[in-house]
């Protein structure tokens, strides 16, 4: 049987005027990985600090077993700015003896991508006090795991993690045997990790069992037993749960609960978009040419992060970009922007950026806009537009959009200086909304938002008719708001995935795998091995970027295909010409893609 390890009892936390918490009882016992969800504001920090006595309770207790080994990481970290990464994370180990212990090598590579840490300035003999908030918040996070405890509690600790590092902890966590308390907006996450959930609402807890995906059919079930009035908040619950139940690329495998009433909510629901429709609207308001970029090369300072790309974003396209930290995401989708503001004129180190003439363009950039700290939240938006049309006949006020992003009618009126930055994030998005762009280009949208003001832009984004690039280290949103991922592998290359990030995962591991054993050079080949020469390798990248556009025109085509056999079901001579197209436009892809297999090796 399970050891108890924390008690919390009958706990109430006050502020001001506002119960965070009320009566709030709970446990955690060996073995629990539990997952803290909640709207932002609603006190999830707040409990898990009372669960680790950082914090004391207005009444009720909160008591731990004897002996109690507890980590936390929050968000503010406590590491000694004179310090060097080597003293507070490895502490006194000599290099044998830490190198020598796999679970710190494993901790050193998965958060830092090296023994050597690539990426600071003296590696593990860095001085900490004048790394970024990011890197120090990772050096915390090392720090803890490589520590033993029976019970860790995490505060957002896939902040500042690339996917790679999200999907190493993920499985670091699954293999530890450290109980878990994890805070996090993270929905791929959550799925991978927690086998519990804590929903924080209105000072209540409510518990559930199973992952993130576990947990959105339970609550679509309470709250359809419940007849809550809430309409706005089931409808989106219902849209994402048909979503979950659809089975989304990176969905876990884990036994799901059997609520037939849960099924029986989604019977009606429709995919979350409508793609045909949505690319003819895009089509009318863009017209054929958005972005082309032809043999175009992106420089940050003296580092070339792409060269000699040629890519086409089109009318309706919606593309979710991935890539190591460094790799360019942020600088080409500047070169783009630069391109468009200013009418063509603005060119990047080499190539040519083609911008179509229609192209209206938004730019959410990881930098929050600075707006009139005195203007009100629904000042802020009026004064962009009143009215806002999100396409099929659907339009929305200012106010109606500020209450679809989380700003109920008594937030409209806060002053936008008294904002927490996650608000301020939400408002920034709004404003760009409500400036009806046709093109968006969306730069880490997710961070500082929390779940349910997640699933409302999701629910937003789903009808909005244009073209829209996002990068974004949260699997979960890329998933649910692109329909195909581009990766920048970090060698000066974008390459499509048609697995999504599944594939680029895979594709850094054998990268990272090949890269280890390389520091003693071979002399020669081995016998056998088949060595290709660098004019060789680049013809084959020139013959891969048109494969991958080739793959791109066929996919559109088959897309168009379905939707006119749909159009044409009973016209069978119709239906069985366009079969036959669509058999043949699958044998060309299946040739290009053992073509590009073949030519992968050699690129």
């Amino acid at each position: 049987m399970a050891v108890n390890l924390v008690n919390v009892e009958a706990v109430s936390k006050v502020y001001g005027t506002r119960a965070l918490l009320d009566g709030v009882s709970l446990g955690v016992s060996e073995g629990d990985r539990i997952g803290v969800v909640g709207r932002n504001g609603d006190g999830k920090t707040t409990l898990i600090r009372m669960l680790a006595k950082l914090e004391e309770a207005d009444t009720g207790r909160v008591t731990h077993s004897g002996g109690l080994r507890l980590e936390v990481l929050t968000q503010h970290d406590s590491l000694d700015p004179d310090a060097t990464v080597r003293r507070e994370v490895i502490g006194d180990l000599a290099d044998h003896e830490w190198a020598g212990d796999a679970k710190i090598r494993d901790v050193l590579t998965g958060l830092f991508g090296g023994l050597d840490l690539p990426g600071f300035p003296q590696g593990l003999d860095t001085v900490i006090g004048p790394l970024s908030g990011g890197e120090r918040r990772r050096i915390a996070l090392a720090k803890l795991l490589i520590a033993e405890q029976d019970l860790i509690v995490l505060d957002e600790p896939t902040n500042h993690l690339d996917v790679e590092g999200i999907a190493w902890l993920a499985r670091h966590l699954r293999e530890r045997r450290s109980a878990l308390v994890c805070v996090t907006h993270d929905r791929w996450f959550l799925d991978q990790v927690c086998t519990r959930m804590w929903d924080v609402q209105k000072g209540s807890v409510y518990e559930y069992e199973g992952g993130y995906s576990d947990y959105v059919f339970a609550r679509a079930e309470r709250e359809r037993i419940a007849a809550t009035e809430e309409t706005k908040r089931q409808n989106l619950v219902r849209k994402e749960l048909a979503w979950l139940r659809r089975g989304a690329p990176a969905r876990t495998s884990k036994p799901r609960f059997r609520v037939e009433a849960a099924n029986a909510l989604i019977q009606d629901v429709p995919p979350p978009r409508d793609t045909s429709e949505l690319m003819k609207f895009a089509t009318t308001r863009l017209g054929k040419t958005v972005f082309d970029l032809e043999d175009v090369s992106v420089q940050a300072g003296p580092k070339l992060l792409l060269k000699h790309l040629t890519w086409q974003l089109g009318p309706g396209d919606r593309v979710g970009l991935v890539g190591v930290n460094g790799a360019g995401k942020t600088s080409l989708l500047r070169a783009m922007a630069e391109a468009a503001r200013s009418g063509g004129e603005r060119q990047p180190a080499a190539g040519r950026i083609v911008v179509g003439k229609t192209v209206k363009l938004a730019y959410l950039s990881q930098e929050v806009a600075e707006l009139d700290p005195a203007l009100r939240v629904l000042e802020a938006v009026q004064q962009v537009r009143e009215r806002v049309d999100l396409g099929k006949g659907r339009e929305m006020t200012a106010g109606q959009l500020c209450e679809t992003f989380g700003f109920g009618k008594e937030k409209q009126w806060t002053p936008v200086g008294d904002l927490s930055g996650g608000e301020r994030r939400r408002l920034q998005l709004l404003r760009l909304l409500m400036d009806e762009p046709n093109v968006l280009f969306l730069d880490e949208p997710t961070n500082d938002l929390d779940i349910e003001t997640l699933t409302q832009l999701e629910d937003v984004l789903d009808g909005w008719p244009g073209s829209m690039v996002v990068i974004s280290h949260d699997r979960f949103f890329v998933e649910r708001t692109t329909d195909r991922v581009l990766a920048l592998m970090g060698d000066a290359t974008m390459r499509m995935l048609p697995r999504g990030i599944d594939e680029y995962l895979e594709r850094r591991q054998r990268m990272t795998e090949a890269a280890a054993p390389a520091a003693p050079a071979p002399a020669a080949a081995p016998g056998g091995t088949r060595t290709v020469s660098a004019a060789d390798a680049r013809a084959a990248k020139k013959e891969l970027q048109k494969i991958e556009r080739r793959l791109d025109k066929i996919s559109e085509k088959e897309t168009k295909l379905h939707a006119q056999i749909a159009d044409n079901a009973t016209d069978f001579e119709k239906v069985a010409k366009l079969d036959a197209e669509l058999r043949e436009l699958g044998g060309e892809r299946e040739e290009l893609e053992m073509r590009w297999l073949e030519l992968a090796e050699d690129a």
